[in-house]
């Protein structure tokens, strides 16, 4: 028998940061653990020490708390710097993926974030616009870092 999964539409959301785009790639990756937040996007909140994204395929993207354990957020699937980036999410359970795309727009540059895959996780459309309010969130935390 097969199943029949209905597509969701991704989480699409755009920014827009004064920085040049190699100085907003860096931000967001190299930086993620100081601008990320934590208190309320983590599995470990208060006791989140860190975040690390490794930059490269392959790589691992999680959480680092004050006692030294790891909590796994996702793995690299594209490492394209200073123009792309994707990556499995994890937190959703069944993994979902992210890209962040960053283009060159007058003195800043343009940050597009695509979140997909939904339809693979249960309860995909609430999940969705859980992640729909929560990325607004993220990116606003960004922004202001950069």
């Amino acid at each position: 028998m097969n199943e029949t999964r209905t597509k969701i539409e991704p989480v699409r959301r755009a920014i827009t940061v004064e920085r040049p785009v190699e100085d907003a790639f860096r931000v967001f990756t190299e930086e993620l653990g100081n601008w990320w937040p934590v208190e309320t996007h983590s599995i470990a909140k208060d006791a989140v020490e860190t975040v690390v994204l490794e930059g490269r395929v392959g790589g691992r993207l999680y959480e680092r708390t004050a006692d030294g354990a790891e909590n796994g957020w996702g793995r690299m699937l594209v490492w394209e710097p200073p123009r792309r980036v994707a990556f499995e999410w994890h937190i959703t359970g069944v993994p979902t993926e992210v890209e962040v795309r960053f283009t060159p727009e007058g003195d800043g540059t343009r940050v597009d974030l695509e979140h997909r895959g939904f339809e693979r996780v249960a309860n995909g459309t609430e999940r969705r616009e859980s992640y729909n309010t929560g990325w607004v969130k993220v990116l606003g935390r960004y922004a202001a870092a950069a």
